[in-house]
């Protein structure tokens, strides 16, 4: 396992992702997050008999008078759905095999939420952190800021620092969010202090924690005793990845992390999604908002 360059830009498949998001974009305009829209105006649907109490100023005069009898004008509410990403660029998310990282299949997600969001008007905003928070941004509706968003996406800082400040990502994303958003938290969840944050987040949220992983997380190439260095720490280690006994404790230390963040998330009332390198980013996004809608 080793740190891997993002080679595939998103610009360069920008048409690409545009069309795989139609699928994610009528996903998020159905079902389950209804709760979270917000009304901003009225939009006239058709009409319907007068009914005593009715308001005679919604009275449609031109069908009214072809009818002979009294018909009135309906109207729905217009709704948004905010959207919100916080993006974890720390090292260990810079980490991948099979020439694909975490960061990059995260980057990936983020994107095409933001061109979802995009193709149904709905103001997305972001947080994006290493081991501080770096770009954020407030929800904003509209082709520019998606595309400032999507820009910042696809290209990496100058210098990422050590650790991973989850918590901090969480904090900033309270403070900006003015109305009720659907969150989505895109990172490795690979670091601490971070539950009673997310929590409080949840509580005024939808929170969505996509959690990135790699095979590698779960077994190890068998090359012998070779060491290995921890990006965050710089500790290296000495592993022995073709004997059994390491092999099962390997696997069983991914599955036991991956339960306590599982059951972590769902006491917190966050919905738990894994996303692996070796997946399709629009597949997987797609088919958790049709799950979602069937609930």
């Amino acid at each position: 396992m080793h740190i891997l360059e993002n080679h595939d830009s998103l610009k360069a498949r920008s048409s690409k992702l545009k069309l795989l998001a139609k699928g994610i974009a009528d996903g998020m305009k159905a079902g389950s997050f209804r709760s979270i829209y917000h009304g901003q105006g009225i939009e006239f649907s058709g009409v319907r008999e007068y009914l005593q109490g009715d308001d005679i100023r919604n009275l449609d005069w031109n069908v009214t008078a072809r009818m002979g009898k009294p018909f009135v004008k309906t109207f729905d509410e217009e709704k948004e759905l905010v959207l919100f990403i916080i993006l974890d660029r720390s090292l260990s998310m810079m980490t991948g095999s099979r020439g694909r990282t975490k960061l990059e299949v995260a980057s990936e997600a983020a994107a095409l939420l933001t061109l979802a969001a995009e193709q149904n008007n709905s103001p997305t905003g972001a947080v994006f952190f290493d081991s501080k928070t770096g770009f954020s941004c407030a929800p904003k509706s509209g082709k520019n800021h998606s595309m400032l968003i999507y820009t910042k996406l696809d290209s990496l800082p100058e210098k990422t620092n050590k650790g991973s400040s989850l918590q901090g990502a969480l904090k900033a994303a309270q403070k900006i969010l003015k109305k009720r958003a659907l969150v989505f938290v895109i990172s490795d969840f690979r670091t601490t202090k971070y539950e009673a944050d997310l929590a409080r987040l949840a509580q005024k949220h939808d929170v969505v924690a996509l959690c990135c992983t790699d095979r590698t997380d779960i077994e190890l190439p068998e090359v012998g005793c070779i060491p290995f260095v921890d990006v965050e720490t710089n500790k290296t280690k000495l592993l022995p990845t073709s004997h059994p006994v390491f092999k099962r404790a390997w696997r069983k230390s991914y599955e036991d992390r991956i339960e306590k963040w599982k059951s972590i998330c769902i006491k917190r009332g966050v919905i738990p999604q894994i996303i692996s390198t070796s997946d399709d980013s629009a597949a997987v996004l797609t088919r958790f908002f049709s799950l979602r809608n069937r609930t």
